[in-house]
């Protein structure tokens, strides 16, 4: 929406109808409301789902969140959005049990940083379809449960202005059909519970989008998410896409850029079609030269915001250490591949975004006008 304003009746107030409307301007491509269709581009900040061998594990010692300064850092570099992975097993200890203190008042801090920021805080259950080895969906871990980990989540966090949650990381033992079935109850009842917030759905197995069309068992996440549907309509399928030769994102290699057309040309045009929104959660590069031209171009691949609601590179967090794909600072220096991300966290702009959909000023702004003598 673009804003239209009607100024008073001085130049002192033309001059600050003008301030106004350039600072709400800018507002608007910085947003970060988990509910504005302003396009999310950020990271993951890595570390509280880490050392998984130790569940629940010790706070700081077996797994840390990240700090206000990590926010702050990439905030500075444009990043409005920050994928936070965490453990169901830590926040919550006991299925269908009190959300532990400790690591709700982690996320919480998360939260409040990603709020100063004005960005939006994607809180990722890194669980890839299970709790404490055994698998969602059976006797052992009901979908009870996994709606009721979420409830409790949305309901002691609340802001989904600055909120978002991601259902699961990578279920990739569960059948596509099973998972989408799942996933759908899922955001069902949660939506029927008065849960508001965005939230994203990852495809079956690893959700690559290398194998979006590949039939497993007799399904393919196309077909089993071609009517995914969301009251609200505030779900987002999340897929992720590494670049290596088959694509686990454990080797350094990278393949050439143009490998990656035709793939992310088939998913866009089966979203358009299908009237679903995607999100690339995990995506991630080596800092070889190469291997940045590789991922300069899968950015500008998933850089529509009518088709993808955003982005999140894997991975940042202050635990990583030497980690290749990392853009963690060392020693207050950028990594590699900032010089290459920086630049698309704002590359986008109003105009590209459905009107009724893109953050604006308001239609009545009204500028009082200035007394008169008093103007500069």
């Amino acid at each position: 929406m673009k804003p239209s304003c009607q100024a008073g009746g001085s130049s002192g107030a033309g001059r600050t109808l003008l301030v106004l409307v350039i600072l709400l301007l800018a507002s608007a491509n910085a947003a970060a409301s988990c509910l504005h269709q302003a396009p999310l581009r950020g990271l993951n900040l890595a570390g509280a789902e880490f050392n998984t061998r130790e569940l629940p594990g010790i706070l700081h010692r077996n797994y840390t969140y990240p700090a206000a300064t990590d926010f702050r850092y990439f905030g500075a570099k444009g990043a409005n959005t920050i994928r936070l992975p965490v453990r169901w097993e830590r926040v919550q200890q006991e299925l269908s049990g009190p959300l532990d203190d400790a690591n709700l008042n982690e996320i919480r801090k998360a939260l409040n940083n990603a709020v100063e920021q004005d960005q939006c805080l994607l809180l990722d259950l890194h669980n890839y379809g299970y709790y404490a080895g055994e698998q969602l969906g059976t006797d052992a871990v009901p979908l009870a449960s996994f709606v009721d980990v979420w409830r409790r989540l949305a309901e002691e966090l609340g802001n989904p202005g600055h909120l978002a949650l991601g259902l699961m990381n990578e279920p990739f033992k569960h059948p596509i059909d099973q998972w989408a079935s799942i996933a759908q109850h899922t955001v069902t009842e949660l939506r029927a519970a008065g849960i508001g917030h965005l939230i994203m759905v990852s495809g079956g197995r690893w959700s690559g989008v290398h194998e979006w069309f590949r039939k497993i068992s007799g399904v393919s996440n196309a077909e089993a998410f071609a009517g995914f549907s969301d009251p609200l309509g505030r779900t987002v399928l999340e897929v992720h896409q590494y670049v290596n030769e088959g694509y686990s994102g454990t080797n350094e290699d990278c393949l050439a850029p143009e490998h990656f057309d035709r793939m992310f040309a088939a998913i866009g045009a089966w979203a358009t079609e299908h009237d679903q929104r995607l999100f690339l959660g995990e995506f991630g590069t080596p800092a070889a030269e190469y291997c940045l031209a590789t991922l300069e171009h899968l950015l500008g691949l998933v850089n529509d915001p009518q088709i993808w609601r955003g982005w999140a590179y894997w991975a940042a967090g202050s635990w990583w250490g030497g980690y290749f794909l990392s853009v963690h600072p060392r020693a207050g220096k950028d990594a590699p591949q900032m010089a290459v991300l920086e630049p698309f966290f704002g590359d986008w702009s109003c105009e590209q975004v459905p009107d009724e959909r893109c953050p604006g000023a308001p239609e009545d702004l009204a500028v009082e006008p200035e007394p008169e003598g008093e103007g500069k």
